[in-house]
């Protein structure tokens, strides 16, 4: 059973998709201009066993989330809001997974929550001390509303340009035509400063008592491998790294049976907690 539903959040609307029933996993999207909760991990969510419920926000800025007054966005909001929806549903204890953009989230959270997160899951993940702003990430963030930035930013993100598809295309152009106004004020030059709000520092990286899986695409442009995620080892107490070969920043979509089966593994092991 799916449902989209709203819950406010300190005030503030959050649109979330739900789906099944048991221990609760909150997921969060990545940071591309048309990105929504339901977007990033519908499929994932359909797939995965109905015995887990998945809580999918759309994040402030993204979808029809739109950014507190007065705030402009970034890691402490994102983070502040996730761990609100979280209190706001009742639930004490969860698992996070987060992708790219919402992977510094997921672990700025559980380093925040250590007492009700316990584990994380991040996917192409930001939030690495000294990774720079790659040119494909400052490229995917300045995609323009419509089909010709839609195009230019899912051939950034994947890896087998057969997904590239007219309609693939046609639907991420809607998203984002839909969430234009929201985007808008999330990353505009220089977006270097952007990559800097996102990092997370050595110190809290070493709070995170959580498991950590750390899943990444072998030929990721956007968060690079090498730079991203292979600096996490070691500054992440109990961590493992799923790396995949032949796969750019969404393993997702480019390797969907194998991320579903090495997610629910990973999360498995939280049973009975």
């Amino acid at each position: 059973m799916t449902a989209l539903r709203t819950v406010m959040v300190d005030d503030s609307p959050v649109h979330v998709l739900e789906s099944g029933a048991g221990p609760v996993v909150l997921m969060l999207h990545g940071s591309g201009p048309g990105t929504t909760g339901s977007g990033a991990w519908a499929t994932t969510a359909q797939a995965l066993d109905t015995s887990w419920h998945l809580v999918a926000p759309d994040q402030a800025g993204f979808g029809r989330t739109r950014v507190p007054a007065g705030s402009r966005g970034g890691l402490r909001l994102w983070t502040e809001q996730a761990a609100g929806l979280m209190d706001a549903l009742g639930v004490e204890r969860y698992a996070v997974v987060g992708h790219s953009m919402g992977g510094a989230v997921a672990l700025a959270l559980a380093a925040a929550r250590p007492e009700q997160v316990t584990r994380v899951v991040a996917v192409s993940t930001m939030g690495t001390p000294g990774a720079p702003l790659s040119a494909d990430l400052d490229a995917v963030w300045a995609a323009p509303a419509g089909p010709l930035g839609a195009r230019d930013m899912l051939s950034r993100l994947l890896l087998d340009q057969a997904l590239v598809t007219d309609a693939a295309v046609e639907a991420r152009a809607a998203a984002m035509r839909d969430g234009a106004s929201a985007y808008a004020s999330l990353f505009p030059p220089p977006r270097a400063r952007w990559v800097d709000d996102l990092t997370l520092t050595a110190q809290t990286l070493a709070a995170i008592r959580a498991p950590v899986l750390l899943v990444h695409g072998a030929q990721d442009r956007v968060t690079p491998l090498d730079t991203a995620t292979r600096p996490l080892l070691e500054h992440l107490a109990d961590v493992r790294l799923h790396v995949f070969g032949r796969c750019g920043h969404v393993p997702a979509i480019e390797h969907p049976h194998e991320f579903r089966q090495l997610l629910s593994c990973f999360l498995g092991r939280n049973r009975g907690h």
